[in-house]
C-alpha cells in the first residue's frame, strides 16, 4: 500500500460488489474509466484483466468520494 496522504485508498471489489456497482450506475465494465494493471496505487493489489477497483477520496470540506476503475492491461 502507497503510503501518501496526496494517494487516495484503493480496494478491490469482490465479484459481487463489483455487479451491485455495474447495476447502480446502469453501465457495463467496458463503459467505466479505465486503471492499468501496472498502476503504482495499485501494486499492492492481486488483480486481474476486468477487476473494478473503488477508488475512495476524502475531502474535508464535502466529505467522501467514491471512484469506480475497471483494470486493463498495461
Amino acid at each position: 500500500m502507497i503510503e501518501n496522504n496526496l494517494v487516495p485508498t484503493h480496494e478491490l471489489l469482490n465479484l459481487e460488489e463489483a455487479e451491485k456497482v455495474l447495476k447502480k450506475y446502469g453501465v457495463t465494465r467496458i463503459e467505466l474509466p479505465k486503471i492499468m494493471m501496472n498502476d503504482p496505487a495499485i501494486a499492492h493489489l492481486k488483480v486481474s484483466v476486468g477487476d473494478i477497483i473503488m477508488i475512495l477520496r476524502n475531502n474535508p470540506e464535502t466529505g467522501k468520494s467514491y471512484y469506480y476503475r475497471v483494470v486493463i492491461e498495461g
